[in-house]
């Protein structure tokens, strides 16, 4: 850092701040040496520091300055939960939709379950919706990630897509989140859908979820059926019997082995539709491998579903970042949509 830096970052340096912009005219956009090269801005929010901060605006700080990772000051503010600063910033002209390979400010707040903050963004009326390309993160998926009800309410509120390519209603059964359960239900989230690995959120819930989840569920399920006993009690023996099986590694192994032969098979058949519910049932098998995902990718470029494609191929690229299939899919699925 340099003294200007050291000297926002503080509480009660603004004579010193004024010294350093006024007399010295030390640059106020400068970046520190860091390998995330903060500016005097962003040290002003790690210090909580706002009338530095407002100083720093009032005398030519540029508040669009990007970081490599393309995260503004905003972004910056906006994870710490920094509410007041974020008022400031959004009152100066800060781009409430800006993005950067995190997300917007609004996704940074949501993950990690700063509400006041979340609320502040919302009055601004942020795009809710929005979607970071390389890991499919909506805003309502980054609350659920960190688990926090109030901000998934309020993002449900705004508009949210409660059926959006994340299933939130699935990844909420496989929390026990039971409040955002009922919040999304609510909302109209279809409990009918299943997640990317096949799984129904009833299942997920009898799984990792709480009793009161499969309860609020059952009404609304439509019988699976794989699931012999379709009672609250009975889907509950069967989710937990089943995964109790495939932690025998031998089984699992076994048993996905040859989901993935007959997708394979269907595959070499042209049956891609068939295929791919095979490559389904091998994921709900073992929710882990990420290189199953591919394979389903492959199919939905054969049946013309880009969108679909795209979806599998980031998931298995995240999982796999080092697979080159993994980006020849997600490069065929892009070409796919721009119709190329």
């Amino acid at each position: 850092m340099n003294a200007l830096h050291a000297a926002v970052g503080g509480q009660g340096k603004l004579a010193a701040c004024r010294y350093l912009v006024e007399t010295v005219r030390m640059d106020v956009n400068m970046w520190d040496s860091s390998p995330s090269k903060k500016t005097p801005l962003e040290h002003a929010v790690d210090g909580n520091n706002l009338p530095a901060l407002r100083y720093l605006l009032d005398h030519g700080a540029d508040l669009t300055q990007e970081e490599d990772d393309g995260d503004t000051v905003l972004h910056h503010a906006a994870r710490r939960g920094r509410c007041e600063i974020v008022k400031l910033l959004l009152a100066r002209g800060a781009d409430v939709n800006g993005s950067s390979q995190h997300g917007t400010p609004l996704h940074l707040a949501a993950v990690k379950g700063h509400e006041s903050t979340v609320e502040v963004l919302l009055e601004h009326h942020p795009d809710v919706n929005k979607v970071v390309p390389s890991n499919l993160v909506t805003p309502l998926k980054a609350a659920l990630l960190s688990a926090s009800t109030p901000c998934v309410k309020l993002l449900v509120q705004a508009g949210a897509n409660v059926n959006d390519v994340n299933n939130s209603l699935a990844r909420a059964a496989s929390e026990g989140l039971t409040e955002c359960v009922k919040c999304l239900l609510e909302a109209g989230a279809d409990p009918n859908r299943p997640d990317e690995c096949g799984r129904f959120p009833i299942e997920l819930a009898a799984v990792y979820g709480t009793r009161e989840d499969v309860e609020l569920l059952f009404p609304v399920t439509s019988p699976v059926s794989t699931v012999a006993d379709w009672s609250i009690d009975g889907i509950i023996n069967h989710a937990k019997l089943e995964r109790l099986q495939l932690q025998d590694e031998d089984v699992l192994n076994t048993r996905k082995s040859d989901l993935k032969r007959k997708g394979d098979e269907a595959f070499e058949k042209q049956d891609y539709t068939s295929a791919s519910e095979f490559y389904t049932q091998a994921l709900k098998v073992d929710p882990s491998d990420g290189k199953m995902l591919a394979s389903r990718s492959r199919c939905w470029l054969q049946l013309g579903d880009g969108q679909k494609a795209l979806e599998d191929a980031t998931r298995c690229k995240r999982r796999c970042p080092e697979w080159a299939e993994a980006r020849l899919r997600r490069g065929q699925a892009l070409m796919l949509l721009k119709g190329l």
